[in-house]
């Protein structure tokens, strides 16, 4: 491991949490795109499929800031565990019904149920952050570290869940998803030592993090951005089934992963000057334009190549997204303010994959690729229009006020 990345694990407890979230997270490669897998081979309706990841997506949007706004106030053990039991239980009934071949609105239903499952990147990266605080580098390589956690989950989640739900039986994708979810969570929670100590209601003043320009504008970016992966996954099964291959989707979704792991282990190396601002531009836009040679490849590997050379640029896009969000967010809201993100990702994911698999159905795979086009162009202009709120100083007012409550905190802690 290069020195900078075995520096940040000096501190006590960081291999444990990071283990732990590396679990915890791998359903968020695995459920969508199980759920797609299951109900194709079961139905062999994508767009149902599409809407069954969406419904997902879109509850994992509307439970998560509320799940992590809980968090910051009464701390992760207390409020992840049960979130999370709730979610296992919704996956089982999703399973079940699926499998009973019961109607289509007891599948919606499950789906929404299992949405209630807490982000479990941004618990992890809440611990680094209030270990690192105030060290910029460290925490930029510990960013690094885990996003390149979250695409050795992509690379590995899809070609588990589709392997298992291919080879095995249909809904043993989501099955295991939701196994590692739970062991994941419960690992974490039970890391006491390194838990970010919450902050009571009191603290809480000013509303949601969302209220700040510079999160709004990454959020709104972020759902653009989602879009471009939800369309991705579901419009490259089809485009393997289309070619006698289901099975090699994993693969060539795993390829697409592990070009953007590769790049964030280069980045968090790298010593960064300038505006974070515009390394953030510049992603968005790289990220947009890599999507227009999905549609010239006409085989499976012309594919792979083609969403590896994509993959570049999501990592390092996502660890400086990361960066700002703690540079706009006040530390007593960071968890909330990392989950709004993930929450846009969800909306955007939701969109994407249900505008692919009615595309898909309507016209074809190799049509499919148009949404992530369409996804990236609006992502980019996006990130155009609102570069100066992130470009702009943070005020700091309000964060002066949290620091104040917070060194109080812990002083009263330490004595």
């Amino acid at each position: 491991m290069p020195s900078p990345y075995r520096a940040i694990f000096a501190a006590p407890g960081s291999k444990g949490f990071s283990a732990a979230g590396f679990f915890g997270r791998m359903p968020l490669s695995m459920m969508g795109i199980g759920v797609v897998t299951m109900i194709s081979q079961l139905t062999g309706r994508y767009g149902l499929a599409g809407a069954l990841t969406a419904t997902l997506a879109m509850a994992a949007a509307v439970f998560g800031p509320q799940v992590s706004r809980l968090v910051d106030r009464y701390g992760q053990r207390r409020v992840l565990r049960p979130t999370t039991l709730v979610s296992v239980a919704a996956v089982a009934g999703l399973l079940i019904c699926a499998h009973q071949r019961a109607p289509d609105w007891t599948l919606f239903v499950f789906a929404a149920g299992a949405g209630c499952v807490p982000s479990v990147g941004s618990m992890v990266r809440a611990r680094w952050a209030a270990i690192y605080r105030g060290s910029s580098r460290e925490l930029h390589t510990a960013y690094s570290w885990e996003s390149i956690v979250d695409e050795v989950c992509f690379i590995f989640g899809p070609i588990i869940s589709i392997g298992l739900s291919t080879a095995w039986f249909p809904e043993a994708g989501p099955l295991i998803a939701a196994a590692f979810l739970l062991v994941g969570v419960f690992w974490l929670t039970a890391q006491r030592a390194t838990e970010p100590i919450p902050h009571p209601k009191s603290l809480h003043t000013g509303g949601s993090a969302l209220r700040s320009p510079g999160l709004q504008v990454l959020v709104v970016t972020f759902v653009a951005t989602g879009a471009i992966f939800g369309a991705v996954d579901v419009v490259t099964v089809a485009f393997a089934e289309e070619r006698g291959h289901k099975a090699a989707a994993s693969l060539v979704l795993a390829v697409y992963a592990l070009g953007s792991c590769l790049a964030g282990a280069v980045f968090g190396l790298l010593h960064l000057k300038g505006k974070p601002a515009t390394r953030w531009l510049v992603g968005v836009c790289a990220m947009a334009v890599s999507m227009i040679p999905l549609q010239l490849a006409g085989n499976l590997t012309l594919l792979a190549v083609a969403l590896f050379v994509a993959g570049l640029a999501i990592a390092p896009t996502m660890v400086t997204t990361m960066a700002l969000v703690e540079a706009h967010v006040p530390r007593t809201k960071l968890t909330e303010g990392m989950t709004w993100t993930s929450t846009g990702l969800a909306v955007g994911v939701a969109l994407g994959s249900s505008a692919a698999g009615w595309v898909v159905d309507a016209a074809g795979a190799k049509a499919g690729y148009a949404v992530p086009v369409a996804a990236g162009a609006i992502a980019a202009a996006v990130a155009f229009l609102g570069y100066r709120r992130l470009a702009k100083p943070v005020p700091t007012g309000g964060r002066g006020e949290d620091d104040r409550h917070l060194r109080t905190d812990d002083d009263e802690r330490v004595a």
